[in-house]
C-alpha cells in the first residue's frame, strides 16, 4: 500500500477513534472520520494482543492490507479508516480462505454508506 493511503501518526489514529464514526461486525470494527485532504483515503489497521502473537499479528495485517490494496478505487475518498480486527478472525481466515476475508472487509465497508 502506498505510503499516502497509511495512517502511521498516534493522533491521527486518536483524531479518527475519538471523532469519527463506526460499524462493526463479529470479526471487524471499522472507523472512519473526514480529513483534511479529498485526494486519497487513509487506512490504518489495529491488531490487538489478545488476537495471537506477534506472527499471527503481521500476518492478518498483511492479508487486510492486500485486501484494501484490491479495494481501494472503490473506498470513498476524504476519509481516513481503521480497521480493528477481533479475536477469532486469523483463525477464520485460516478455515475460510482469504476471498472469505475480502468478504468481511466489503461487508464493514457497506455498513458505512448505509451509517452516513
Amino acid at each position: 500500500m502506498k505510503r499516502a493511503n497509511r495512517l502511521s501518526r498516534s493522533r491521527d489514529f486518536d483524531a479518527v477513534y475519538r471523532q469519527g464514526r463506526s460499524v462493526s461486525s463479529r470479526f471487524l470494527v471499522l472507523y472512519w472520520f473526514p480529513h483534511e485532504d479529498p485526494a486519497a483515503p487513509r487506512f490504518g489497521f489495529s491488531v490487538p494482543k489478545a488476537v495471537g502473537g506477534a506472527v499471527e499479528r503481521n500476518r492478518i495485517k498483511r492479508q487486510l492490507r492486500e485486501v484494501w490494496q484490491e479495494r481501494l478505487d472503490r473506498v470513498p475518498t476524504g476519509n481516513d479508516y481503521v480497521l480493528i480486527v477481533r479475536s477469532g478472525l486469523p483463525e477464520a481466515v485460516t478455515a475460510n480462505g482469504f476471498d472469505w476475508l475480502g468478504e468481511r472487509v466489503d461487508e464493514v465497508l457497506s455498513m458505512t454508506k448505509v451509517a452516513a
